[in-house]
């Protein structure tokens, strides 16, 4: 139950304007509320990160140096790694989406731990400032790597230190989250739904938060080992100690590769959400989908070691890691196909939610595709470690989990803010970013299959073509991303309030209550009884969204 003093109270005035001061939203255990605080702070590490990449590829536009020196570059793109993945794609969906929505989804008032929630977005806080204020402090900032890889990250003179305890502190953040989602969605659905009446983001929330629980610790506690072997050098994974370096791979991935399908899975979630309603069909096999991330969470935790074919391992473990990373691709492809499937023959409405969910399936499936590609021991030995793994990094996370986030934003933005943005601009800003997309990692493929080393700061001239195009695209992703967030900013701003409780026509519950939700989220508590993608004879009213979002 959350601490505020009225159930019928919302975090907006009339207006639609923020009500209350900053400390009524920092201290507020009112799960909007947290969301709506990940979703801000989310954002501007997001647009922290977007500028460290943006100056990375400043520097490779031609040979030699640019704009930076060898070790601020080493810097830069560690930062840029650190802030994306710990602080904006892992905790992306769950905390931000999750928090927002996962009650209304399932007709709860709050979460089942609304103190624990509050707690875990201080975490959150405390870990990111942690890693940003590294930066100024004597030493300078980390050049690691966002992986830490030891013997470098023991011997490193910068400032490992405080950005180790901060990733460690995020990971905390993350099992109190995942927690928090489990306990919630055991306990507090509403009467009348099912497992099999849930929605599939609540499914996705599901397995997600069970691998928050169970690998989380894991990367935990091999950082912990990196301090110690740092303050008191007892020589774990340091060589000239008697350690072993690969044992510090298998831990870190142990975590790292579940921790990408944390990424991922909420993302399909979300695309399992929105595909359903604006093509105006029940979700094909919706029982495939809600299994497939439960075995996708399970498959991906076995698959660890397709990161480390170059260390020496046996050949039978390579062969056994390489077709569980064929087998892990099946879930997938049957999320991929049950979506096409839905699709077909359905009453298409191409809205910007729609239009992120169709560039997600598009550049998740080639993401997806040159993960098998590395998959293969041949393939991958002549690939790894080149601008080709960077690329396929980028399409599952940037062009999978960054779509993803962009579509839900973009779908529940009127719920969430009772303000509705302009369409055109919206569409605008999806196809420029979809093709700067392209235009920016796709030569990466190309540069790392003729190989072109991942991570350095000079390369030779027969690359050069590659980076400069590769460079024009990040300077068109910057201009969609600017395009988007202006929209947004545009529509806040705005003085009339959107109160229209369904503007896409859905039929899962956060559609059924007042825009935006009340404190308690339901002024009469939902009974369910029907599946929630039953749209049957349903058209859709975006008649007023659309009046509104063109304005």
């Amino acid at each position: 139950m959350s601490s505020d003093s009225s159930h019928n109270v919302s975090y907006l005035d009339y207006k639609g304007r923020w009500k209350g001061k900053i400390t009524s939203w920092i201290f507020s255990t009112d799960h909007k509320k947290i969301g709506v605080l990940y979703l801000f702070s989310m954002l501007i590490l997001f647009s922290i990160g977007v500028l460290f990449g943006f100056l990375m590829r400043l520097e490779l536009i031609a040979p030699g140096k640019t704009i930076m020196e060898p070790q601020m570059y080493n810097s830069i793109f560690t930062l840029h790694g650190i802030i994306m993945i710990f602080m904006f794609i892992i905790p992306g969906l769950p905390a931000i989406f999750g928090n927002f929505f996962l009650p209304l989804l399932i007709g709860a008032k709050d979460v089942a731990f609304p103190r624990l929630n509050l707690l875990s977005w201080w975490l959150f806080m405390f870990g990111s400032l942690l890693a940003i204020l590294s930066v100024f402090l004597p030493g300078g900032p980390v050049d690691t790597g966002w992986t830490f890889y030891v013997p470098y990250s023991v011997r490193s003179t910068t400032n490992v230190f405080p950005a180790l305890i901060a990733a460690f502190i995020l990971g905390f953040s993350s099992i109190l989250t995942g927690l928090n989602f489990i306990t919630t969605i055991h306990r507090m659905r509403v009467q009348g739904m099912t497992w099999f009446r849930m929605p599939l983001f609540v499914w996705s929330l599901y397995a997600t938060s069970w691998i928050q629980i169970l690998a989380t610790p894991i990367i935990g506690i091999t950082l912990l080992l990196v301090v110690m072997e740092r303050a008191f050098n007892i020589g774990i994974f340091d060589p000239s100690l008697g350690g072993d370096p690969v044992l510090f791979q298998h831990l870190f991935w142990i975590y790292s590769h579940p921790a990408v399908y944390v990424m991922i899975i909420p993302a399909m979630g979300i695309i399992s959400e929105i595909i359903p309603v604006f093509a105006r069909r029940t979700i094909f096999g919706y029982k495939f989908i809600a299994f497939s991330s439960i075995a996708i969470a399970l498959m991906g935790s076995l698959v660890w070691a397709h990161h480390m074919f170059t260390v020496g391992m046996s050949p039978t473990a390579m062969i056994i890691f390489s077709v569980l990373t064929f087998l892990v691709a099946i879930p997938s492809a049957i999320k991929v196909f049950n979506w096409v499937a839905t699709l077909y023959k359905g009453s298409i409405q191409l809205d910007p939610p729609m239009l992120y969910a169709l560039g997600f399936i598009f550049l998740f499936s080639i993401g997806g595709f040159t993960g098998l590609i590395q998959g293969a021991l041949s393939v991958n030995i002549h690939i790894h470690d080149t601008s080709f793994i960077v690329a396929h990094f980028h399409y599952v996370m940037f062009g999978g989990t960054g779509f993803g986030i962009f579509a839900a934003l973009h779908y529940w933005f009127p719920k969430m803010f009772a303000k509705s943005y302009n369409m055109k601009t919206a569409k605008f800003s999806f196809w420029t970013l979809f093709f700067g997309f392209n235009v920016l990692y796709f030569p990466m493929f190309v540069m790392g299959w003729l190989g072109m080393p991942r991570r350095y700061y000079d390369y030779l001239p027969e690359y050069h073509i590659y980076h400069f195009i590769s460079t024009i695209g990040s300077w068109i992703v910057v201009i969609a991303l600017v395009a988007m967030f202006a929209n947004f900013i545009v529509a806040l701003r705005k003085k009339e309030k959107f109160t229209e409780e369904n503007p896409w026509g859905g039929e899962t519950l956060e559609w059924k209550t007042s825009t935006p939700p009340p404190l308690e989220n339901f002024d009469i508590e939902p009974v369910v009884d029907s599946h929630p993608y039953e749209y049957k004879m349903n058209e859709p009213d975006q008649d007023l969204l659309k009046e509104e979002g063109t304005k």
